[in-house]
Protein backbone atom coordinates (compact mmCIF):
# COMPACT_ATOMS: atom_id res chain seq x y z
CA UNK A 1 0.00 0.00 0.00
CA UNK A 2 1.46 2.97 -0.88
CA UNK A 3 0.44 6.52 1.40
CA UNK A 4 0.98 10.20 0.47
CA UNK A 5 0.58 12.44 3.84
CA UNK A 6 0.31 15.85 3.21
CA UNK A 7 1.65 18.00 5.72
CA UNK A 8 4.48 18.23 7.89
CA UNK A 9 3.41 19.22 11.50
CA UNK A 10 2.97 16.91 14.04
CA UNK A 11 0.16 15.28 13.08
CA UNK A 12 0.90 14.24 9.80
CA UNK A 13 4.90 13.29 10.85
CA UNK A 14 3.07 10.87 13.49
CA UNK A 15 0.58 9.75 10.66
CA UNK A 16 3.60 9.25 8.53
CA UNK A 17 5.62 7.36 11.16
CA UNK A 18 2.03 5.05 12.24
CA UNK A 19 1.82 4.24 8.64
CA UNK A 20 5.48 3.05 7.74
CA UNK A 21 5.25 1.28 10.51
CA UNK A 22 2.26 -0.33 10.04
CA UNK A 23 4.51 -1.65 5.97
CA UNK A 24 2.88 1.15 4.13
CA UNK A 25 5.55 2.40 1.21
CA UNK A 26 4.89 6.56 2.70
CA UNK A 27 5.92 10.07 1.00
CA UNK A 28 4.97 12.93 3.58
CA UNK A 29 4.78 16.39 1.46
CA UNK A 30 5.82 19.45 3.28
CA UNK A 31 5.58 22.63 1.27
CA UNK A 32 7.96 24.40 4.15
CA UNK A 33 9.97 23.18 6.24
CA UNK A 34 8.43 20.16 8.68
CA UNK A 35 6.86 21.70 11.97
CA UNK A 36 7.04 25.32 10.76
CA UNK A 37 3.51 25.43 10.40
CA UNK A 38 1.32 25.19 13.95
CA UNK A 39 3.33 23.45 15.22
CA UNK A 40 6.52 25.27 16.14
CA UNK A 41 4.19 28.01 16.95
CA UNK A 42 1.97 25.76 20.09
CA UNK A 43 2.33 26.17 23.86
CA UNK A 44 3.04 22.49 23.86
CA UNK A 45 0.36 21.50 26.41
CA UNK A 46 -0.52 17.68 27.11
CA UNK A 47 -3.54 17.47 28.91
CA UNK A 48 -6.13 14.99 30.32
CA UNK A 49 -9.33 17.51 31.29
CA UNK A 50 -11.52 17.47 28.18
CA UNK A 51 -15.13 17.54 28.81
CA UNK A 52 -16.28 15.23 26.19
CA UNK A 53 -14.66 11.45 26.48
CA UNK A 54 -13.30 11.21 22.95
CA UNK A 55 -10.85 14.26 23.98
CA UNK A 56 -10.14 12.18 26.79
CA UNK A 57 -9.82 9.08 25.24
CA UNK A 58 -7.14 10.68 22.64
CA UNK A 59 -5.57 12.19 25.57
CA UNK A 60 -5.34 8.32 27.23
CA UNK A 61 -3.61 7.46 24.13
CA UNK A 62 -1.59 9.97 23.07
CA UNK A 63 -0.20 10.04 27.28
CA UNK A 64 1.04 6.21 26.37
CA UNK A 65 3.40 7.92 24.07
CA UNK A 66 4.17 11.32 25.49
CA UNK A 67 5.50 9.17 28.94
CA UNK A 68 7.77 7.09 26.91
CA UNK A 69 8.95 9.60 24.37
CA UNK A 70 12.38 9.67 24.83
CA UNK A 71 12.55 5.64 25.28
CA UNK A 72 10.58 5.48 21.92
CA UNK A 73 12.45 7.92 19.99
CA UNK A 74 15.69 8.72 21.36
CA UNK A 75 14.50 12.50 21.86
CA UNK A 76 14.48 14.04 25.16
CA UNK A 77 11.30 16.54 24.72
CA UNK A 78 11.57 18.67 27.67
CA UNK A 79 7.94 17.03 29.10
CA UNK A 80 7.38 18.81 32.27
CA UNK A 81 4.74 17.31 34.05
CA UNK A 82 4.00 20.61 36.21
CA UNK A 83 -0.13 19.79 35.77
CA UNK A 84 -3.22 22.11 34.94
CA UNK A 85 -5.88 23.84 36.88
CA UNK A 86 -8.91 25.12 35.51
CA UNK A 87 -10.67 27.36 37.44
CA UNK A 88 -14.61 28.07 37.73
CA UNK A 89 -16.54 31.36 38.93
CA UNK A 90 -19.68 30.31 39.01
CA UNK A 91 -21.84 27.47 40.21
CA UNK A 92 -23.03 26.59 36.47
CA UNK A 93 -19.67 25.79 35.41
CA UNK A 94 -18.78 24.11 38.84
CA UNK A 95 -21.46 22.03 38.07
CA UNK A 96 -20.18 21.23 34.78
CA UNK A 97 -16.39 20.62 36.49
CA UNK A 98 -18.02 17.88 38.70
CA UNK A 99 -20.06 16.12 35.50
CA UNK A 100 -16.12 16.41 33.53
CA UNK A 101 -14.36 15.09 36.72
CA UNK A 102 -16.83 11.91 37.01
CA UNK A 103 -16.08 11.43 33.46
CA UNK A 104 -12.28 11.92 33.11
CA UNK A 105 -12.13 9.22 36.17
CA UNK A 106 -14.38 6.96 34.82
CA UNK A 107 -12.02 6.68 31.37
CA UNK A 108 -8.95 6.54 34.25
CA UNK A 109 -8.16 10.04 34.56
CA UNK A 110 -7.54 10.98 38.18
CA UNK A 111 -8.31 14.34 37.61
CA UNK A 112 -9.58 16.33 41.35
CA UNK A 113 -12.28 18.58 41.98
CA UNK A 114 -11.02 21.07 44.40
CA UNK A 115 -12.53 23.72 46.48
CA UNK A 116 -10.78 27.88 45.58
CA UNK A 117 -8.48 26.93 49.00
CA UNK A 118 -7.23 24.20 47.72
CA UNK A 119 -6.95 25.40 44.26
CA UNK A 120 -4.52 28.14 45.30
CA UNK A 121 -2.42 25.56 47.35
CA UNK A 122 -1.54 24.49 43.99
CA UNK A 123 -1.13 27.57 42.59
CA UNK A 124 -0.32 29.78 45.53
CA UNK A 125 -0.86 33.31 43.27
CA UNK A 126 -4.30 32.34 42.53
CA UNK A 127 -6.46 35.20 44.24
CA UNK A 128 -9.34 32.30 45.08
CA UNK A 129 -12.29 34.57 46.24
CA UNK A 130 -13.00 35.04 42.57
CA UNK A 131 -13.76 31.75 42.34
CA UNK A 132 -16.03 28.62 43.25
CA UNK A 133 -14.07 25.83 42.74
CA UNK A 134 -11.67 24.09 40.29
CA UNK A 135 -10.50 20.90 38.43
CA UNK A 136 -6.74 19.85 38.96
CA UNK A 137 -4.39 16.90 36.98
CA UNK A 138 -0.79 16.97 38.20
CA UNK A 139 -0.38 14.31 35.35
CA UNK A 140 -0.80 16.92 32.63
CA UNK A 141 1.99 19.20 31.69
CA UNK A 142 3.72 20.43 28.13
CA UNK A 143 6.32 19.41 26.43
CA UNK A 144 8.83 21.09 23.51
CA UNK A 145 7.19 20.68 20.32
CA UNK A 146 10.14 21.86 18.00
CA UNK A 147 11.78 18.67 20.09
CA UNK A 148 9.02 16.09 19.33
CA UNK A 149 9.05 17.41 15.66
CA UNK A 150 12.58 16.51 15.54
CA UNK A 151 11.66 12.50 16.97
CA UNK A 152 9.03 11.54 14.84
CA UNK A 153 10.89 12.68 11.64
CA UNK A 154 14.01 11.16 12.69
CA UNK A 155 11.74 7.73 13.34
CA UNK A 156 10.02 8.15 10.36
CA UNK A 157 13.29 8.20 8.27
CA UNK A 158 13.99 5.29 10.24
CA UNK A 159 11.01 3.30 9.04
CA UNK A 160 11.35 3.94 5.68
CA UNK A 161 9.24 7.42 4.81
CA UNK A 162 10.00 9.55 2.26
CA UNK A 163 10.47 12.77 3.57
CA UNK A 164 10.07 16.07 0.98
CA UNK A 165 10.14 19.36 2.68
CA UNK A 166 10.07 22.17 -0.09
CA UNK A 167 6.90 20.30 -1.67
CA UNK A 168 3.70 22.00 -2.87
CA UNK A 169 0.95 19.75 -3.42
CA UNK A 170 -1.08 21.72 -6.38
CA UNK A 171 -3.86 19.28 -7.18
CA UNK A 172 -5.43 15.58 -5.30
CA UNK A 173 -5.72 13.24 -8.21
CA UNK A 174 -9.19 11.19 -8.30
CA UNK A 175 -10.59 8.35 -10.49
CA UNK A 176 -14.36 8.69 -10.46
CA UNK A 177 -14.82 8.93 -6.42
CA UNK A 178 -11.76 7.59 -5.38
CA UNK A 179 -8.60 9.34 -4.60
CA UNK A 180 -5.69 8.35 -6.44
CA UNK A 181 -2.62 10.15 -5.06
CA UNK A 182 -1.29 13.85 -5.57
CA UNK A 183 -0.01 16.96 -8.09
CA UNK A 184 2.90 18.31 -6.81
CA UNK A 185 5.20 21.02 -7.90
CA UNK A 186 7.68 18.48 -8.37
CA UNK A 187 5.60 16.37 -9.86
CA UNK A 188 3.20 13.63 -9.60
CA UNK A 189 2.56 10.96 -6.39
CA UNK A 190 0.04 8.18 -6.61
CA UNK A 191 -0.98 6.80 -3.56
CA UNK A 192 -3.68 4.00 -2.56
CA UNK A 193 -4.40 6.95 0.37
CA UNK A 194 -4.31 10.41 1.06
CA UNK A 195 -3.38 11.33 4.45
CA UNK A 196 -4.88 15.42 4.79
CA UNK A 197 -3.07 16.30 7.63
CA UNK A 198 -2.22 19.84 6.79
CA UNK A 199 -3.49 21.85 9.75
CA UNK A 200 -4.34 25.36 8.76
CA UNK A 201 -4.64 24.54 5.37
CA UNK A 202 -6.15 21.47 5.27
CA UNK A 203 -9.70 23.36 4.16
CA UNK A 204 -7.43 24.12 1.17
CA UNK A 205 -6.32 20.74 0.60
CA UNK A 206 -9.63 19.10 1.09
CA UNK A 207 -10.47 21.62 -2.02
CA UNK A 208 -8.49 20.28 -4.19
CA UNK A 209 -9.74 16.71 -3.51
CA UNK A 210 -13.71 18.00 -3.90
CA UNK A 211 -14.45 18.10 -0.81
CA UNK A 212 -15.87 21.35 1.42
CA UNK A 213 -14.52 20.47 5.19
CA UNK A 214 -15.47 23.23 7.97
CA UNK A 215 -11.88 23.61 9.30
CA UNK A 216 -11.19 27.71 9.50
CA UNK A 217 -7.29 28.90 9.99
CA UNK A 218 -7.77 31.12 13.17
CA UNK A 219 -4.92 33.72 14.62
CA UNK A 220 -4.35 33.02 18.14
CA UNK A 221 -0.67 34.60 20.33
CA UNK A 222 1.18 33.89 23.41
CA UNK A 223 3.21 36.68 25.21
CA UNK A 224 6.32 36.11 27.53
CA UNK A 225 6.08 37.66 30.15
CA UNK A 226 8.23 38.85 33.15
CA UNK A 227 5.49 38.67 35.96
CA UNK A 228 5.60 41.35 39.07
CA UNK A 229 6.03 38.07 41.54
CA UNK A 230 8.17 35.18 39.84
CA UNK A 231 6.09 32.21 38.48
CA UNK A 232 7.71 28.82 40.14
CA UNK A 233 8.26 26.31 37.53
CA UNK A 234 6.36 23.74 39.24
CA UNK A 235 3.05 25.92 39.41
CA UNK A 236 0.56 24.02 36.74
CA UNK A 237 -0.82 25.41 33.17
CA UNK A 238 -3.79 28.04 35.01
CA UNK A 239 -6.75 28.54 32.85
CA UNK A 240 -9.98 31.12 33.80
CA UNK A 241 -12.85 29.56 31.77
CA UNK A 242 -14.67 32.13 31.86
CA UNK A 243 -12.61 35.03 30.43
CA UNK A 244 -10.01 32.42 28.62
CA UNK A 245 -7.33 33.95 29.96
CA UNK A 246 -4.40 31.52 30.90
CA UNK A 247 -1.09 31.29 32.19
CA UNK A 248 1.76 29.04 32.65
CA UNK A 249 5.67 29.06 33.80
CA UNK A 250 8.41 29.26 31.58
CA UNK A 251 12.08 28.99 32.59
CA UNK A 252 13.21 31.47 35.15
CA UNK A 253 10.30 33.06 36.76
CA UNK A 254 8.97 33.92 33.53
CA UNK A 255 5.30 33.16 32.31
CA UNK A 256 3.72 32.43 29.40
CA UNK A 257 0.19 34.03 28.70
CA UNK A 258 -2.46 34.17 26.46
CA UNK A 259 -5.90 33.51 25.46
CA UNK A 260 -8.66 34.56 22.85
CA UNK A 261 -10.69 37.90 24.02
CA UNK A 262 -12.49 39.27 20.92
CA UNK A 263 -15.62 38.00 20.22
CA UNK A 264 -14.77 38.88 17.09
CA UNK A 265 -12.71 35.82 15.71
CA UNK A 266 -12.01 36.05 11.70
CA UNK A 267 -10.35 33.29 9.12
CA UNK A 268 -6.92 34.38 8.07
CA UNK A 269 -5.00 33.85 5.02
CA UNK A 270 -2.03 30.96 6.58
CA UNK A 271 -0.07 31.89 3.88
CA UNK A 272 0.01 35.59 4.69
CA UNK A 273 -0.93 36.27 8.54
CA UNK A 274 1.12 38.59 10.80
CA UNK A 275 3.02 36.11 13.09
CA UNK A 276 4.19 39.03 15.40
CA UNK A 277 3.05 39.74 19.21
CA UNK A 278 0.49 42.80 18.73
CA UNK A 279 1.32 44.92 21.93
CA UNK A 280 -2.38 45.80 22.52
CA UNK A 281 -3.37 41.73 22.51
CA UNK A 282 -0.78 41.49 25.39
CA UNK A 283 -1.14 43.88 27.38
CA UNK A 284 -4.53 43.09 27.56
CA UNK A 285 -3.48 39.33 27.99
CA UNK A 286 -1.63 40.51 31.46
CA UNK A 287 -4.09 42.51 32.49
CA UNK A 288 -6.74 39.91 32.25
CA UNK A 289 -4.20 37.63 34.05
CA UNK A 290 -3.67 40.35 36.85
CA UNK A 291 -7.11 40.19 37.42
CA UNK A 292 -6.87 36.70 39.26
CA UNK A 293 -3.59 36.45 40.49
CA UNK A 294 -1.26 38.24 42.05
CA UNK A 295 1.67 37.28 39.75
CA UNK A 296 1.45 40.05 37.14
CA UNK A 297 0.16 43.37 37.79
CA UNK A 298 0.94 46.78 35.65
CA UNK A 299 4.75 46.61 36.22
CA UNK A 300 4.84 43.17 34.27
CA UNK A 301 6.90 43.08 31.40
CA UNK A 302 6.22 41.82 28.35
CA UNK A 303 9.61 40.33 26.88
CA UNK A 304 8.31 39.08 23.32
CA UNK A 305 5.56 37.33 21.60
CA UNK A 306 4.68 35.02 18.34
CA UNK A 307 1.14 34.49 16.53
CA UNK A 308 0.44 31.52 15.53
CA UNK A 309 -2.49 29.25 14.13
CA UNK A 310 -5.41 27.15 14.97
CA UNK A 311 -7.30 25.24 12.27
CA UNK A 312 -10.66 24.91 14.29
CA UNK A 313 -13.92 23.33 13.58
CA UNK A 314 -17.10 24.43 14.51
CA UNK A 315 -17.47 22.56 17.64
CA UNK A 316 -13.63 22.63 18.60
CA UNK A 317 -12.96 18.73 17.58
CA UNK A 318 -11.02 17.11 15.08
CA UNK A 319 -12.45 15.66 11.72
CA UNK A 320 -10.64 12.74 11.82
CA UNK A 321 -12.14 9.88 8.84
CA UNK A 322 -12.25 8.26 5.87
CA UNK A 323 -13.90 11.53 3.60
CA UNK A 324 -13.94 10.02 0.38
CA UNK A 325 -12.61 6.85 -1.01
CA UNK A 326 -8.42 7.32 -0.58
CA UNK A 327 -8.74 10.18 1.52
CA UNK A 328 -8.33 10.27 4.79
CA UNK A 329 -8.56 13.78 6.94
CA UNK A 330 -6.47 14.05 10.11
CA UNK A 331 -7.30 17.71 11.17
CA UNK A 332 -9.04 20.52 12.88
CA UNK A 333 -7.94 20.52 16.40
CA UNK A 334 -8.69 23.58 17.27
CA UNK A 335 -5.72 23.90 19.30
CA UNK A 336 -5.31 20.30 20.78
CA UNK A 337 -3.29 18.81 17.57
CA UNK A 338 0.13 18.80 19.04
CA UNK A 339 -1.19 16.58 22.30
CA UNK A 340 -3.63 14.24 20.13
CA UNK A 341 -0.78 13.31 17.66
CA UNK A 342 0.06 10.35 18.70
CA UNK A 343 -3.19 8.64 19.04
CA UNK A 344 -4.05 10.18 15.90
CA UNK A 345 -1.18 8.78 13.98
CA UNK A 346 -2.28 5.03 14.69
CA UNK A 347 -5.41 5.96 14.20
CA UNK A 348 -4.56 7.27 10.91
CA UNK A 349 -3.10 4.13 10.18
CA UNK A 350 -5.89 1.91 11.06
CA UNK A 351 -8.21 4.05 8.79
CA UNK A 352 -5.50 3.19 6.21
CA UNK A 353 -4.49 -0.50 6.89
CA UNK A 354 -7.74 -1.75 8.67
CA UNK A 355 -10.05 0.16 7.38
CA UNK A 356 -11.96 1.14 10.46
CA UNK A 357 -10.51 3.03 14.11
CA UNK A 358 -9.86 0.67 17.31
CA UNK A 359 -7.86 2.51 19.47
CA UNK A 360 -10.04 5.33 19.82
CA UNK A 361 -13.72 5.69 18.36
CA UNK A 362 -13.51 7.92 16.43
CA UNK A 363 -17.44 7.90 15.02
CA UNK A 364 -17.88 11.41 16.65
CA UNK A 365 -15.29 13.27 15.08
CA UNK A 366 -16.80 12.09 11.36
CA UNK A 367 -17.69 15.41 9.23
CA UNK A 368 -20.82 13.99 8.90
CA UNK A 369 -22.11 15.28 12.49
CA UNK A 370 -21.70 18.66 11.37
CA UNK A 371 -24.80 18.21 8.57
CA UNK A 372 -26.65 15.67 10.93
CA UNK A 373 -26.95 17.97 13.30
CA UNK A 374 -24.70 16.22 16.11
CA UNK A 375 -21.86 18.23 16.73
CA UNK A 376 -19.82 18.12 19.92
CA UNK A 377 -19.25 20.43 22.77
CA UNK A 378 -15.85 20.90 24.30
CA UNK A 379 -16.13 23.42 26.73
CA UNK A 380 -12.41 23.41 28.08
CA UNK A 381 -11.28 25.53 25.09
CA UNK A 382 -8.55 28.90 25.56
Amino acid sequence: MDAVVVGGGIVGLSSAYSLAQAGADVTLLEKGSLGMGSTARSAGGIRSQFSTRVNVELSVASRAVWDDFAERFGVDIAYRKSGYLFVARTEATAERFREDVAMQNDLGVDTEYLDPATARERCPGLIDDRFVAATYNGADGFADPNLAVQGYAEAAREAGVDVRTGTAVTDVRTDGDAVTGVDTDDGRIDGTFVVNAAGAWAGEVAELAGVDLPIAPRRRQIAVVEPTRSVPEDVPLTIDLQTGSYFRPERDGAALVGGQFDEADPDVDPDAYSESLDIDWAATAVERAADWTTYFDGDSRIRRGWAGLYAVTPDHHPIVEETRPGLVTAAGFSGHGFQHAPATGQIVAELCVDGAASLVDVDPLSSRRFEDGEALVERNVA
